[in-house]
């Protein structure tokens, strides 16, 4: 998807990291399932307003051994609260049997989600999912290092690569697990609200013209550098190295997430 300076270990330089918001191809569903099943971003400005749905319900699903840890959900829901609306905003968490496989797609992950999902948009909630697999991407591609963290693949549908972010966080003794999870829900989450232009309307004009639905700011939360570039670990070593805890989001990308209904 769509989805610098580097410090020790150099190696990692080498490993890039990629999101995807690609949008499967969708069978004929319950009306009750519709407004989840939209392109990525269509719901921008129902998840940052309150006009429609005030609450945010999260139904966080893992398979054994991959439940996302505390902190990282805990940093996740504060960046909800610092960026939308929402008066309460709530996480159920649900563990379910590993898939058995070494590797999953988008359309395997779309596939899965009509089978287990059980939350969605009612009355003023609005629901979002977010798998936490035990598999890497299909898509990786360890020869070149590139490994995918994250997908967020639908308006309120997103996977995350446990595997993979257990696997990065092992190389490092700086970078905790908990830091690279955080990060990449809200660089995911980040699309779901809609940027960049992807739902949400640039105020003014900050998207890489290379890697679309990406910002060109230094240090942004959406940097393409999350990507490509050195990927996630550099960005979080470069980001330590300077004193600086997370990467977050902008001041361009702050005014679009204002100018369509946020904070």
């Amino acid at each position: 998807m769509k989805k610098i300076v580097f410090l020790p270990f150099l190696f990692l330089s080498l490993i890039l990291t990629q999101c995807s918001k690609d949008d499967p191809a969708n069978e004929p569903t319950p009306d009750f399932k519709a407004a989840n099943l939209l392109a990525t971003g269509a719901s921008a400005n129902d998840i940052l307003a309150n006009d429609t749905y005030s609450t945010m319900v999260i139904e966080a699903v893992y398979n054994p051994g991959f439940r996302p840890t505390a902190l990282a959900m805990a940093d996740f829901v504060s960046f909800l609260e610092d960026r939308t609306f929402k008066t309460d905003i709530s996480v159920v968490y649900r563990e379910i049997p590993s898939e058995g496989v070494e590797t999953f797609s988008i359309q395997q992950a779309a596939d899965l989600e009509a089978d287990i999902r059980t939350l969605y948009n009612e009355d003023d909630t609005i629901a979002i999912y977010i798998y936490f697999s035990d598999t890497n991407s299909e898509g990786d591609d360890p020869e070149n290092q590139l490994v995918t963290l994250g997908a967020s693949y639908r308006n309120t549908s997103m996977i995350i690569y446990e595997k993979t972010i257990k696997s990065l966080a092992a190389q490092s003794s700086s970078i905790s697990e908990a830091d690279i999870e955080a990060a990449t829900l809200m660089h995911e989450f980040g699309h779901l609200f809609g940027l960049v232009d992807l739902g949400t309307p640039q105020v003014n004009q900050h998207q890489d013209p290379i890697a679309p639905n990406h910002c060109v700011v230094d240090n942004c939360l959406m940097l393409a550098e999350i990507q490509f570039g050195g990927g996630m670990m550099g960005m979080l070593q470069s980001l330590s190295a300077k004193g600086i805890a997370a990467p977050a989001l902008d001041a361009e990308c702050i005014l679009d997430l204002q100018a369509n209904g946020g904070k």
